[in-house]
């Protein structure tokens, strides 16, 4: 593991969902009084878990539909399983730029002056299009190998193993920081070749990073750019330490040893980071937290779990489709088209719901049972699909098979037994805490 760079003093901001929610309440006068009901942008309906019943109406009614007058400006909801396939394998038509306006719902922030927004755009591959998108993607894809992740086997089960051993039994305690957190940070470490000391520095630039809603506040949006600017900081200090030296097989070297990457301006560097931080962090982390949740929810299908372990790898694609960690992905239509029979117009905001794809009952039986057995679960759209389908897929699915299957060797059964709470937020989707109880089964 790499050693830390000469001391630093980073800012020590609360999290970017306590400094949201303290705007929030600072600002009352900017929530929507009126909310459209299908306006899913909305960040509360994924903290109080409440989006179920919008998007199953909406895929009932419409699954198609335009929202105007949100607070991210007016947008397509794309909510059907097959719509999405569709814009997915249109990458042309429907572009991920950040030239366009990138891959998320929300727009750079109106009061921005512009020679300060072009300082603050962030590009990264996955906002990226063929060609530039390819190059940057080959980039670092050898880091998700069949044969790499074969070799990260070894050490990702150790260290499982080892948090696993050190959780108490029968004392409550919070999953999501002991557990979820830990092993996504360890792995990302692995990854980045970062500092161990300085891991939880990752989830902290995550949350940062991820964060939408941030950019409805003059003042957090200030606050996440210096955040992301330490980020950058730091990450530079490890690049520059490994400049001239043979390459390793983590994600700086590969990017220092790679004529597509080697030239990154200040602004690609912070972009790429946030999507390899964000995509390796908090989509693992949060299904290592749903699955568990799922599993207290629905103790029938533990109890097939328990009995069966084969099913552990099948088990783990239903966790991905049940609890959907990145709610939506955002396109932007390059010309006059058309969608299942709704025009769309060159320039609009086409936001796919994967989270609602997930649930869709026209491809899930039963949509909102957590079923091990599931014999179509592979057919989530967790990972996205098409060109920009997650790169770092197989690792995530390791993650997740490793800590069931150490669970499992250790008969683990672990219980909600204190309070949740949720992300708020309409992009990241999951479990901010969990208090839960472990027992021996």
């Amino acid at each position: 593991m790499a050693t830390a760079p000469a001391p630093f003093t980073y800012r020590r901001s609360p999290s970017a969902s306590s400094a949201l929610e303290q705007w929030l309440k600072d600002h009352p006068q900017d929530a929507v009084a009126h909310p459209q009901p299908w306006d899913v942008s909305r960040s509360e309906i994924y903290r109080d878990d409440t989006w179920g019943p919008v998007f199953a109406d909406m895929r009932a009614r419409a699954p198609i539909n335009r929202i105007t007058g949100s607070r991210y400006g007016d947008y397509w909801n794309v909510a059907s399983h097959k719509a999405i396939l569709q814009v997915e394998s249109l990458p042309e038509l429907f572009s991920s730029s950040w030239r366009h306006g990138g891959i998320t719902i929300s727009d750079p922030p109106a009061h921005i002056d512009p020679a300060v927004l072009a300082e603050r755009q962030l590009p990264m591959f996955i906002a990226m299009d063929r060609p530039e998108h390819t190059g940057q993607r080959r980039t670092v894809a050898p880091a998700f190998t069949p044969s790499e992740i074969l070799r990260l086997d070894g050490e990702l089960r150790t260290r499982t193993a080892q948090v696993l051993d050190s959780l108490p039994l029968g004392k409550q305690f919070d999953w999501v920081d002991k557990v979820s957190i830990e092993l996504t940070t360890g792995m990302l470490a692995t990854l980045f070749g970062f500092p161990w000391e300085d891991r939880r520095l990752l989830p902290f630039w995550s949350d940062w990073a991820g964060d939408v809603e941030l950019t409805v506040a003059r003042e957090l949006s200030d606050e996440r750019f210096a955040i992301l600017g330490e980020m950058a900081h730091y990450f530079g200090r490890l690049w520059a330490d490994r400049m001239g030296k043979p390459p390793t097989p983590d994600l700086i070297s590969m990017m220092v040893n790679s004529p597509a990457m080697n030239r990154m301006s200040r602004q690609e560097f912070m972009g790429n980071l946030m999507l390899l931080i964000v995509g390796g962090n908090d989509t693992t982390r949060n299904t290592m937290s749903g699955v568990i949740h799922a599993l207290d929810r629905f103790p029938d299908q533990r109890a097939v779990l328990e009995n069966d372990p084969s099913l552990i790898p099948n088990a783990v694609q239903e966790a991905l489709r049940f609890v959907t960690p990145l709610a939506h992905m955002r396109r932007t239509a390059t010309a006059d088209t058309e969608l299942l029979g709704q025009p769309i117009s060159a320039g609009d905001k086409v936001v796919m719901w994967y989270i609602s794809a997930n649930r869709d009952e026209a491809v899930f039986p039963d949509p909102d049972r957590f079923i091990v057995t599931r014999d179509n679960a592979r057919r989530h759209l967790s990972f996205g699909h098409g060109i920009h389908r997650c790169v770092g897929a197989r690792l995530a699915e390791l993650q997740l098979r490793v800590l069931l299957e150490e669970m499992h060797a250790r008969r683990m059964r672990v219980h909600v037994t204190g309070a949740t709470e949720r992300v708020r937020a309409n992009f990241v989707h999951g479990f901010r805490r969990m208090e839960v109880t472990v027992e021996r089964a």
